[in-house]
């Protein structure tokens, strides 16, 4: 059970960490976070890719602070809750990649299977790095593994 502290919808820095809401999921809260990055990934997609770039620097940079203030006021590192990481992995993973619905699903399902599988250099991020650099970075790092993948099947399946 995801048990979230009450400032999780008071303090708008964790509200946002929470990925505005879906973290405090009971179950699965990282696959409800990368939902709702999904949903806001709709207008994103429209954006150029040197401004979704910007978008991804930015968005990791301050999930950086997101993350690593909400876990230090929480008393708990990388709280099941905290899902910003997850909105900026799966964002990565759908960068330069066709905004049409299959694309968008397999995106969704190479990041949640690099996010819980974490081959390494993931499990070895997630285990050492540790403050909102090592919350952010694995997720960073799974959404990288996700899009190598995404980014060839595309290639491939749009060269026949």
């Amino acid at each position: 059970m995801n048990s979230v502290p009450r400032s999780a919808f008071r303090n708008p820095i964790h509200f946002l960490a929470i990925g505005l809401g879906s973290g405090a999921a009971p179950r699965a809260p990282g696959t409800f976070g990368t939902a709702a990055a999904v949903l806001l990934y709709i207008p994103l997609a429209q954006l150029h890719p040197w401004w979704y770039l910007a978008m991804l620097l930015t968005t990791a940079l301050v999930g950086i602070y997101l993350c690593d203030k909400t876990s230090r006021d929480w008393g708990v590192h990388d709280h099941g809750a905290i899902v910003w990481d997850e909105f900026v992995g799966m964002w990565i993973t759908l960068f330069l990649i066709p905004p049409v619905w299959y694309w968008v699903l397999l995106g969704f399902l190479l990041f949640r299977l690099f996010d819980i599988w974490k081959p390494w250099p993931i499990r070895y991020v997630d285990r050492q790095v540790h403050g909102g650099f090592g919350i952010m970075l694995d997720d960073i790092l799974a959404g990288l593994m996700a899009w190598a993948v995404l980014f060839l099947s595309v290639q491939l399946v749009t060269a026949i």
